[in-house]
């Protein structure tokens, strides 16, 4: 697996990703329905590149060079040397390392790289594995936040997370 930056091409593997209910099933924003909505998002993206404002990138599997999920860093606080962190995987990839593997990878961008102190993540706790994700790189559970989001007319809690630079070099 290895970390790259979303091109306009990746429009069909990101549909394929984010058109699966059951992989939107915990996200903040619902399944999308039509790949023009990929091509906004990519464009998104490229803006949030160019912005300085988000880092999202894709997962490409080495062997094949198939785009298999993404993984951000967003809300920047810069004063505070903060962000959020959040990430995607398609379906037939949960369960394989994939993402742990890319998440240690885009921690050490984080704390490296970008200097920051703290990440942040924000996920549903209906969401166990996500939550497992986290606790296994060194995240801490911080708080739970009722009613923090609708997606598609259902009210749903967030579980906050955060991870101190500290912490991570201490591993």
């Amino acid at each position: 697996m290895r970390l790259r930056r979303v091109e306009a091409s990746d429009a069909d593997a990101i549909f394929a990703i984010y058109s699966d209910p059951e992989v939107a099933r915990y996200l903040s924003h619902p399944a999308m329905t039509d790949r023009a909505q990929a091509e906004d998002f990519i464009a998104r993206i490229l803006s949030g590149y160019a912005a300085g404002s988000s880092l999202q990138l894709a997962l490409e599997r080495k062997g094949d060079g198939a785009l298999i999920g993404t993984c951000i860093l967003f809300n920047f606080h810069g004063e505070s040397r903060r962000a959020e962190i959040g990430y995607t995987l398609g379906r037939p990839h949960w369960g394989t390392g994939y993402m742990h593997e890319a998440l240690v990878a885009l921690i050490e961008i984080a704390f490296g790289a970008l200097d920051l102190n703290r990440l942040e993540a924000d996920i549903d706790p209906r969401n166990a594995a996500s939550a497992r994700s986290l606790e296994r790189l060194g995240f801490k559970r911080e708080g739970l936040l009722r009613e923090r989001w609708i997606v598609n007319g259902e009210t749903c809690d967030t579980t906050f997370f955060g991870l101190l630079r500290r912490e991570w070099r201490e591993r």
